[in-house]
């Protein structure tokens, strides 16, 4: 795509011309370096060796490596990916929760030559054999029996694969070139140091070392590639952008939880933990079924980041706690909330705050911080999907500033980053030193597609030139395919996805996520809406209601969440159950549904944009169900598949 654009020997064979640019721009965009990530580690533990880097719990207690232990395991590692015969530019993949050996597999893929390749632990056998294949992969790393076993259901299908490394566990079954951990890491030990040092010493800052595949919620994933300087740059320069501390001023900690096959957790917590020497603690398997808020009291993080739906769940689980307290105590709860928000509305950073709020504070939300293990706190992140205005509203409320991320896999993660000195409310913050943007087919409002530029670009989409090509315009710029605004300051506000357009059967363009965030907010009973019209006569709406998840399979019950079946009683019905409501039965609660609905419509700029008909689903989307992505992102051709029959009887005669 860019002329001039040169290609390293073996990368040429995996990459388009796309790839050429990350070498092309390094010099014009920041005076940073480019170095390798084992030039970044090796950095780090020059500085930060004797510093405590992973903590993992194992019966019951914490046990922390350093950065000098953690840089000698991941070289333990890549010898023994070269032992097993890992190919250069071939893919390790690893498929299991986040963990020490997670970490150490990628690290030790990257120091090998190989990609590290995450695979989301929800994808079926078919969906792993897909990313298998398709990047390569020579070895997977995998985290117990139930992972083992879809790995091999399809090992016989993957030509490139020479072994199976089990990571967490025991072997139930010896099997030829399947390894336990300690096996593994045992390996290597006769491949002299030598052997992996020219390895380390061959790889070049413009080679891509990190595969990330897009969750596929428009279509086949696509294989994301980005190169080492992708990496190292962007955690440096990305995480200063969001206040992250260097050790040696302050050591932050952060606890890793959210998929690691996705770049938001993976830049975030494994290499700008390395950048800036953090100490990681590894929460459980189950972290997201309850056992999160525990290990954040016991790790007590300096920084945290979740997506949309994570604070979402501490928001429900705080208001379902508070409702159970005693009158006087729900009372001082309330008050202090609103004095909070109140206060954070109005607040700049160069003004003190209230003495309510100071009062506040000290009655009740230090309690409430440290109920959430919260307490030495201070930066608080979302990304991954649009969060709702309620979520942050309430957090305010809490003194919690949930500080909005932007950006894609193809920019390496955050583009745009919000932070303690970089804030405003509903927007992504500004764009992080060193990128640059713009808004393409600007609208009379504002509107334009968000265009990105920078070092943190990807290389390309792995054995997709035609995909790789579509993705930039004829000036090289990075098409989001999201529409934004910025303010005048560089904010940006993201309105829509142009991908989402609904574009109905008189030509009339409308962005669905701000009907369905208008919607949602009217109607706190709902946990999704997802407005359909695209080519037909007009609009209509498929809702689900906010229910309980079990905390075993994660799946959406049948009981109503807390939240709902308050919103029920105040309308005087006594529904406990979605199956209380669907299909008209209960009167009360679909009228104010409508009335809901009646309110959006009435701000609506036009006829085409007020939604006409509307159904409540038996069941809330869900990620088993398919209907959300690994980031809980909306999949809508999958949701239209799905109730393609309840769609149609909204447009028949």
């Amino acid at each position: 795509m860019l002329a001039g654009a040169s290609l390293a020997p073996a990368q040429s064979l995996w990459t388009t011309e796309a790839s050429g640019s990350v070498q092309l721009r390094i010099d014009e965009l920041c005076p940073q370096e480019t170095i390798t990530v084992h030039q970044m580690f090796l950095n780090s533990v020059q500085k930060y060796g004797s510093l405590p880097a992973l903590a993992s719990k194992r019966k019951g207690k914490w046990e922390k490596i350093t950065f000098s232990e953690y840089y000698s395991c991941c070289r333990m590692a890549a010898k023994s990916f070269l032992k097993l015969g890992l190919e250069r530019f071939h893919s390790v993949a690893i498929l299991g929760f986040n963990s020490a050996e997670w970490f150490i597999s990628a690290v030790g893929t990257v120091f090998a030559g190989g990609l590290t390749t995450g695979i989301y632990t929800t994808n079926s056998p078919e969906a792993c054999l897909y990313v298998a294949n398709d990047s390569r992969a020579n070895i997977i790393v995998v985290e117990n029996q139930k992972q083992l076993d879809k790995i091999l259901q399809i090992k016989d299908d993957l030509p490139h694969l020479k072994a199976i490394v089990l990571y967490s566990g025991s072997l139930q079954t010896k099997l030829p070139n399947l390894y336990s951990w300690e096996e593994f890491m045992g390996l290597g030990v006769d491949i002299p140091d030598k052997t992996l040092d020219d390895v380390i010493s061959s790889q070049k800052a413009n080679q891509c070392c990190v595969l990330i595949y897009t969750s596929g919620t428009t279509g086949k994933p696509k294989g994301v590639m980005l190169s080492h300087d992708n990496i190292t740059w962007t955690a440096h320069l990305a995480s200063r952008a969001g206040d992250m501390q260097p050790a040696e001023y302050s050591q932050e900690t952060i606890v890793s939880y959210l998929p690691l096959s996705h770049i938001a957790a993976q830049i975030y917590d494994l290499w700008t933990g390395i950048q800036w020497g953090e100490l990681v603690y590894f929460a459980q398997p189950d972290a997201l079924k309850g056992s999160l808020v525990g290990t954040l009291k016991e790790a007590m993080p300096s920084s945290h980041m979740g997506v949309p739906r994570v604070w979402e769940k501490i928001m429900e689980k705080v208001k379902q706690e508070v409702s159970c307290c005693a009158y006087v105590k729900r009372k001082l709860v309330t008050w202090a909330m609103s004095v909070t928000l109140e206060a954070n509305q109005k607040y700049k950073n160069d003004e003190e705050k209230s003495f309510l709020f100071t009062l506040a504070n000290s009655l009740v939300l230090e309690k409430l911080h440290a109920e959430l293990g919260f307490s030495f706190c201070r930066k608080f992140f979302s990304g991954a999907a649009p969060i709702g205005n309620d979520t942050i509203q309430f957090f305010l409320g809490l003194d919690i500033r949930l500080c909005e991320v932007y950006g894609m896999s193809e920019s390496s993660g955050p583009h745009f980053m919000s932070g303690p000195k970089t804030y405003k409310l509903a927007s992504c913050g500004k764009v992080v030193p060193g990128c640059r943007y713009k808004l393409a087919n600007v609208d009379a409002d504002g509107n334009g597609e968000v265009c990105l530029w920078g070092r943190n670009i990807f290389m390309g989409y792995l054995n997709m030139k035609d995909k790789t090509a579509e993705a930039f315009d004829e000036d090289g710029w990075l098409q989001s395919g999201d529409l934004g605004k910025a303010d005048d300051e560089g904010f940006l506000y993201i309105t829509g996805r142009i991908k989402e357009l609904i574009i109905t059967a008189g030509g009339e363009n409308v962005p669905p996520l701000l009907i369905e965030d208008a919607v949602k907010k009217e109607l706190p009973i709902i946990s999704n809406a997802m407005l359909i019209g695209d080519k037909k006569k007009f609009l209509s709406m498929l809702i689900t209601l906010k229910c309980v998840t079990s905390a075993e399979t994660m799946e959406p019950t049948d009981d109503l969440s807390f939240e709902a079946v308050e919103y029920c009683q105040k309308l005087g019905s006594h529904a406990t159950k979605v199956s209380d409501i669907i299909g008209g039965k209960d009167k009360l609660v679909n009228h104010a549904i409508q009335e809901g609905i009646s309110r959006v419509n009435a701000k609506a700029t036009s006829n085409a944009q007020r939604i006409q008909k509307w159904t409540i689903l038996g069941k809330d989307f869900s990620v088993s169900g398919g209907e959300l992505g690994p980031t809980m992102k909306l999949r809508r051709p999958v949701v239209l598949k799905i109730y393609n029959e309840k769609v149609e009887t909204f447009y028949r005669e």
